[in-house]
């Protein structure tokens, strides 16, 4: 039998956390993400299971953060629904008979790397990254962008100094290392 061990999408053996000047710039491997898609003809009931797990329908721009699963919009009657990977390691499978036929749900967890961005300057960063209007997005604003030519997810996060980034996994190292790049050059 082989003797494996899991790594995180930077692959070490626990998150990377570092703090450059005021940014801390963390890779968050706890979250377990899918998709939801409503099928056609379906919608209406399928945004009622989503109100009902979530509190909310997302609409374009934004994120229900919720506890413990939260969502945002991805596209139209599409949705990334994430929840803590420790109590909900299989949300596609709790999801699936839960909407049953009204919408596609697709696994996501090992596609995604997580990186919370904190500080007082976050907002500077964010700026130098991509073309999100930061300074303009409240909490539960969730917008797709390019980050290095990489799509990716930024999610204004509840506390005004926070932001979420959700970008590929194959890309993981890229990602680190051009937040890394940003966070030095405004320390």
């Amino acid at each position: 039998m082989h003797d494996l061990k899991p790594v995180t999408a930077l692959g070490q053996s626990a998150p990377v956390a570092e703090t450059i000047g005021t940014i801390t710039i963390a890779e968050n491997d706890t979250l377990a993400l899918a998709s939801v898609a409503a099928r056609m003809g379906h919608e209406e009931a399928c945004h009622a299971i989503l109100k009902k797990l979530i509190g909310a329908v997302p609409g374009p721009g934004k994120a229900q953060l919720h506890d413990p699963q939260a969502g945002f919009w991805t596209g139209p009657d599409q949705w990334m629904v994430s929840a803590p990977r420790e109590t909900h390691e299989l949300l596609a499978d709790t999801l699936t008979p839960m909407f049953g036929q009204t919408a596609t749900i697709t696994e996501q967890s090992g596609a995604w790397v997580c990186f919370d961005v904190t500080g007082a300057a976050m907002s500077d960063l964010c700026e130098r990254l991509c073309a999100v209007p930061i300074r303009k997005m409240d909490a539960g604003g969730a917008l797709r962008t390019m980050i290095h030519q990489m799509g990716c997810f930024v999610i204004r996060c509840k506390a005004d100094d926070h932001i979420r980034i959700l970008g590929p996994r194959a890309s993981a190292n890229s990602l680190h290392h051009a937040l890394t790049t940003a966070a030095h050059s405004i320390a």
